[in-house]
């Protein structure tokens, strides 16, 4: 991309601005699609956590036929506005 010349508000942007702001911008970019990749690893790091959790606990054992049903509602319930917390989806984490 071509860096052109800004004009605004008194100030005349050089080469050397317009350079800085397009690096800037890219940075700006790269920090996101890293933290974007950090919460991606975090939340598999939590799934994979739980389903060591539910094997270790033999939850289904312990707590009944109705365990995964009774955590997903519980996780929504405490999570509303997430989502990945289905019945299904937990028996797969565990998997």
């Amino acid at each position: 991309m071509k860096p052109e010349f800004i004009h605004r508000d008194g100030m005349i942007a050089n080469t050397d601005y317009v350079h800085w702001l397009s690096d800037l911008k890219q940075r700006y970019r790269q920090s996101q699609i890293k933290a974007v990749v950090r919460i991606n690893q975090s939340m598999f790091e939590f799934y994979w956590r739980l389903g060591r959790d539910i094997v270790a606990l033999k939850a289904e054992s312990q707590w009944g036929s109705g365990f995964f049903d009774q955590l997903s509602k519980d996780l929504k319930d405490a999570f509303p506005n997430e989502t990945g917390f289905s019945e299904r989806n937990i028996r797969y984490i565990k998997k």
